[in-house]
């Protein structure tokens, strides 16, 4: 098995290794499209993070990696052995890392039901697909805008939902689908449709490297690489370890982050101030203020949080032409925020939204 780049290895492109690292503190989030000019560290970057992601507890003689933890999200069959009074064994497995081939049909996607089988012998047989892989893990598909538009819908509806749910014929099987997407494409060979590239939570343009001394830094660690990829590796091990523990703390600390209305009121006046359609982008601004806030160790987000998850659910949001507004640096936004705070009303209300914005308030105070 070759030996993987390290993520920490990775030179510059800070943009894109935030928007991968928040989709792993919370794969809720929605994914993450990459676009770029060839030989910019896309690929490199998605299976990196999957080789440094903590590993996953599951269900060991579960085809679809259940999580031991979370009944509520079991598969079928999980459910009905448990029901038949069966101890679910269990087991720690790494992260896994599917590669999306873009010749990939819906039925090789999702799976498939067995309806003669279930029919003249009144079993349900069903053949995992690639979504049943990727639970828990990474999905990737490289050049994700040469893929069936249908079978995109498909990934990105399994993403949201967090379950994939397979019916032929009045047979059901469900099972749990909650995986990191990584889309990638190169912008010379074609673009998303609008309605697609909207269902990709964060968008991330990414640009070949300027300066001259990290072009020659990134030169000296491939050839180090090349030379001996197992000693490369292991000089960047330690960095590796303490990234991956972050991220597991900050997974386990993401539900506890709270907000204030206030917060609520600077993101959604953010959107409508630079006429976003639709609310897709104030949830997704949210949920990565908290990712963000979580794997600094917080418990309450801040401004500066909006605004970095602004500066990934943003870019292919906001419309384009002559009179539009055009991509954001997170200074910009993070002023436009404060001036957005600064005219709204005195009177609006600051308590925290949510139940667990209180007790995270007290934990900050504590």
């Amino acid at each position: 098995m070759p030996v993987i780049y390290p993520f920490t290895a990775i030179v510059g492109q800070e943009r894109m290794k935030r928007a991968l690292v928040l989709n792993a503190v919370d794969p809720r989030i929605g994914g993450v499209l990459i676009r770029g000019e060839r030989g910019t560290a896309k690929s490199t970057a998605a299976r990196a993070l999957a080789a440094l992601l903590p590993n996953v507890h599951v269900v060991s003689d579960c085809r679809f990696g259940c999580d031991p933890a979370k009944p509520d999200a079991w598969c079928t069959e999980c459910r009905e052995r448990v029901g038949r009074g069966e101890e679910l064994p269990t087991a720690e497995r790494p992260t896994p890392f599917i590669n999306l081939p873009v010749s990939a049909t819906e039925d090789r996607v999702v799976g498939t039901l067995d309806i003669e089988k279930a029919i003249k012998k009144g079993e349900r047989a069903f053949e995992p697909g690639v979504l049943a892989a990727a639970n828990r893990g990474l999905l990737y598909i490289d050049e994700v805008n040469l893929l069936d538009d249908h079978v995109v819908d498909v990934l990105l509806d399994s993403a949201a939902m967090g379950m994939n749910i397979v019916e032929r014929e009045g047979i059901s099987f469900s099972h749990p689908a909650r995986f990191i997407l990584v889309g990638t494409m190169n912008p010379e060979e074609g673009d998303l449709r609008p309605q697609l590239l909207d269902r990709f939570a964060f968008s991330v343009d990414i640009f070949g490297i300027r300066s001259a001394r990290e072009r020659v830094q990134i030169m000296e660690q491939n050839l180090a690489y090349e030379n001996n990829a197992q000693a490369f590796r292991d000089h960047w091990m330690p960095r590796e370890i303490d990234l991956s523990h972050q991220i597991e703390a900050a997974r386990g600390l993401v539900d506890q982050v709270g907000f204030t209305k206030r917060d609520l009121l600077s993101i959604a006046s953010l959107t409508a101030s630079l006429n976003v359609e639709g609310h897709r982008a104030d949830l997704v601004i949210l949920k990565a203020a908290r990712a963000q806030a979580a794997f600094e160790g917080r418990t309450m987000i801040t401004d500066r949080d909006i605004a970095i998850g602004a500066e990934l659910a943003l870019p292919h949001r906001l419309k384009r032409g002559p009179f539009s507004q055009s991509e954001m640096s997170m200074e910009e936004l993070h002023e436009r925020i404060e001036q957005l705070q600064g005219s709204s009303s005195a009177g609006t209300p600051s308590e925290p939204s949510e139940e667990k914005s209180e007790e995270s308030t007290s934990q900050k105070k504590s």
